[in-house]
């Protein structure tokens, strides 16, 4: 299983640096994965993540199963190999496409039998077949497959659902031993295998959620079911709640958020890893992040407007273009503009990680968090 070490953490909140490693890498804490759904983060190269500083990307089970299918990824033995990224890659169960894509679905103990949102064709996804697809991508963190459930849910709903997400957890993990048994990693590190905790916005339930995960012992823990509609205030209170009870050895991770506060209160209530569509589809909604904000280039006042997207950004964007040549593509809907957009975002998101970090392991976090805020 990947090894994660705590290196620094800040003296006045509970955020932490830590380094994960990986049979592609070491991936350093606090981090944020762009989201790759297809085996692609949209509009960029891999090239073009790498020279962001991009650590580690996200891919989506659902999506990769249904196209273009595991025996076409067989053929590249892997992921890696197919979308020419040979950095570490999570992916998700396919849990929460399938609840919120699929035409139709049916949940029983099984799994979820359900129609696919492209074809119509009926599939069942169970603890086993995620585990199998997961390997099959070859992915360096393996999700357990959860029932996700909506907000707001009643308190016997949430209560039936942790209890199917913690017997589908210890079938996933028999399920990757099977699958690890199978397969030649004599040369290689195995995939890390996540629990998710859920519970809705009952910390009674995260607490029996929780228990019940770490009596069964995974490499790290998510807590899922947030950022799904509740009230900022609410989602922070539950991660507060929630984090601290999940063993410091290993990492944690909020599937989900979000925004850049969200991130640094995030990390400073203990969180260690981040996943979100916002900094790839804002940037196409021409929505482009900066220190103080955000601005939207299609404003007409960018219309003359010679400087980058923010003066003393580094990145490709904001060294070569000006605000007024991105509205312009922006405006015109050229396919260079959504590129250049989420350049400039995932950089950011990046750079604010990297921010994070080098605040906590100089002991300057706190200090960090005022400014910033």
């Amino acid at each position: 299983m990947s090894n994660f070490k705590i290196v620094a953490e800040s003296d006045t909140t509970r955020a932490r640096a830590g380094v994960l490693q990986t049979a592609h890498g070491e991936v350093e804490t606090p981090v944020f994965m762009p989201v790759g759904t297809l085996g692609t983060v949209k509009s960029l190269s891999p090239e073009e993540l790498m020279d962001c500083e991009t650590q580690i990307v996200l891919g989506n089970t659902y999506h990769l199963y249904l196209r273009p299918g595991c025996d076409v990824i067989r053929r590249f033995s892997g992921l890696h190999g197919f979308m020419h990224w040979d950095r570490p890659i999570l992916t998700d169960s396919g849990g929460f496409q399938v609840f919120s894509l699929a035409k139709l679905r049916k949940i029983t103990e099984e799994g979820v039998s359900f129609q696919s949102h492209i074809d119509g064709s009926g599939h069942v996804l169970t603890p086993e077949k995620s585990v199998e697809i997961q390997l099959c991508l070859g992915s360096d963190i393996i999700m357990c497959l959860d029932e996700c459930i909506k907000y707001p849910a009643g308190y016997n709903d949430t209560k039936n659902a942790i209890e199917l997400t913690t017997r589908w957890a210890k079938r996933c993990k028999n399920a990757l031993h099977e699958g690890i048994r199978s397969l030649d990693l004599t040369v290689s590190k195995p995939p890390s295998l996540f629990g998710i905790v859920q519970g809705g916005m009952f910390k009674d339930l995260r607490k029996l959620s929780a228990d019940a995960l770490i009596k069964i012992g995974f490499s790290g823990y998510a807590v899922g079911g947030l950022s799904v509609g509740e009230p900022k205030d609410i989602m922070f209170e539950i991660a507060d709640f929630t984090l601290p009870i999940l063993p410091d050895i290993k990492p944690k991770y909020i599937m989900g958020a979000g925004t850049p506060e969200d991130l640094v209160k995030l990390v400073s209530l203990g969180a260690d890893m981040f996943d979100c569509v916002l900094p790839t589809r804002n940037a196409r909604n021409g929505q482009m992040f900066i220190k103080k904000s955000t601005i939207n280039i299609c404003n007409a006042r960018f219309k003359y407007d010679t400087k980058p997207i923010e003066p003393g950004c580094t990145c490709y964007t904001c060294q070569n273009y000006s605000r007024a040549y991105l509205r312009h593509l922006y405006m015109a809907k050229e396919l260079l503009a959504y590129r250049l957009n989420t350049i400039h975002n995932i950089y950011f998101y990046m750079s604010l990680m990297k921010r994070m970090r080098t605040a906590i392991c100089e002991g300057e976090f706190d200090r960090f968090r005022k400014d910033f805020y």
